[in-house]
């Protein structure tokens, strides 16, 4: 049920325009007791976006809008699998549920368009990773950031096993190698080896390790790595490490790994292991972009004005858009004029001006990075550098 915050993701929550979107946001819990009282938040918001519909008139698609949050309600399982937060939107044939690393304000909206910031502002944060775990046993896969990991189900031509991977062609348990001098490697159409001897059984044994390691690696850099473009940490034994990388073509793949059997590791040791590999190139990444602003800026080609942003929004010239995570800016806009015009109205219904410059860039083509308050590099809320 839950999907990745990736592209592919995004793109197609940013092209849902058919009204009325429904938009529900909530802080859930993964542990007992405090999970039991999500469910009761949930229809809690359930019934304002209920509540909401009927206010604007369109009460007669409640129902079948409403249906599959009610079956939610109903879903023990469901709630038995939480995270730190839950992002739920619906509109007519349309209904995609997130679990999210991060806990969220609670918020219900029905309007035109999918209110998407505090999910924008997850999936655009510079801090989020994935983990590859391997051993000759198992393939597992992870997404996390600073504040937690989570196992994400792999895709289906992913082998988990080294089993899965080469099928027929494992070498048999009790191997011993091959009179003739050839391993059955060639016999699989593979470079042909000739050993003194006869082929041990610990040279196939290497060999299968080659050949399930290519196969991961191939997998994980289509299935998964190529989606998300999320760095990824290589969680496996120092001698698996090597071998590994050496066969690697995954661009995403970080040189420094955790050389640990992930399995003995519980989730909050992997995050601490991982977040130390990830800590600095993260400070990193945003000081490149914060120097990036200040360079271009000294060039005239950024600026932290709102009104200058939008308008150069609509003219496709934002390349990079830092904003500040958490911040909300009441406003007035209009898209098709690139108006982005703060206001004093604060009511649930008033546009967040970052919120619609983020959708606008990435609309654009251009990329969002959500920066914590204490290294935003200006006061506005926002930075642009531009294209040219």
């Amino acid at each position: 049920m839950n999907r990745l915050l990736d592209r592919e993701t995004m793109s197609q929550l940013l092209a849902k325009r058919e009204a009325p979107c429904l938009s529900l946001y909530q802080p859930t819990h993964r542990s007992f007791p405090e999970r039991q009282q999500d469910p009761i938040r949930f229809k809690h918001l359930v019934r304002e976006l209920e509540d909401s519909l009927k206010q604007q008139g369109r009460g007669d698609q409640a129902k079948a809008l409403l249906k599959p949050f009610h079956d939610l309600i109903d879903d023990p399982d469901f709630w038995n699998s939480n995270r730190d937060g839950l992002a739920v939107f619906a509109a007519t044939d349309y209904f995609e549920v997130f679990r999210l690393q991060r806990s969220v304000p609670e918020l219900a909206v029905a309007n035109d368009r999918m209110h998407l910031k505090p999910l924008l502002r997850i999936a655009q944060s510079a801090d989020r990773y994935q983990i590859l775990a391997i051993t000759l046993d198992s393939v597992r896969l992870f997404e996390g950031n600073r504040d937690g990991v989570d196992e994400v189900r792999l895709g289906e031509n992913v082998p988990k096993t080294v089993e899965e991977a080469l099928g027929r062609e494992l070498t048999e348990k009790g191997q011993t190698g091959f009179p003739q001098g050839y391993s059955r490697a060639s016999e699989r159409g593979d470079p042909m080896q000739v050993e003194s001897g006869g082929a041990g059984r610990q040279d196939e044994i290497d060999r299968d390790r080659e050949r399930f390691f290519r196969e991961v690696d191939r997998a994980i850099l289509e299935h998964h790595s190529r989606k998300s473009r999320l760095p990824l940490i290589l969680a496996a034994l120092p001698e698996h490490q090597f071998h590994f990388r050496k066969l690697s073509h995954n661009e995403f793949l970080l040189p420094e790994g955790i050389e640990n059997d992930a399995s003995l590791l519980n989730h909050d040791e992997l995050r601490q292991k991982s977040w130390m590999v990830m800590q600095p190139r993260y400070i990193k990444r945003l000081e490149g972009f914060i120097n990036q602003y200040g360079e271009s800026r000294g060039q005239g080609l950024a600026t932290d004005q709102l009104e200058q942003i939008g308008q150069a929004t609509l003219e496709g010239r934002v390349a990079t858009l830092l904003v500040e995570a958490e911040r909300r800016i009441p406003g007035v806009v209009d898209k098709e004029q690139g108006k982005a015009v703060a206001v004093e109205d604060d009511s649930a219904t008033t546009p967040d001006l970052l919120d619609e410059l983020t959708i606008w860039t990435l609309e654009q083509g251009g990329e969002v990075i959500s920066v914590p308050t204490e290294r935003m590099p200006t006061e506005s809320g926002a930075a642009a550098i531009y294209r040219y």
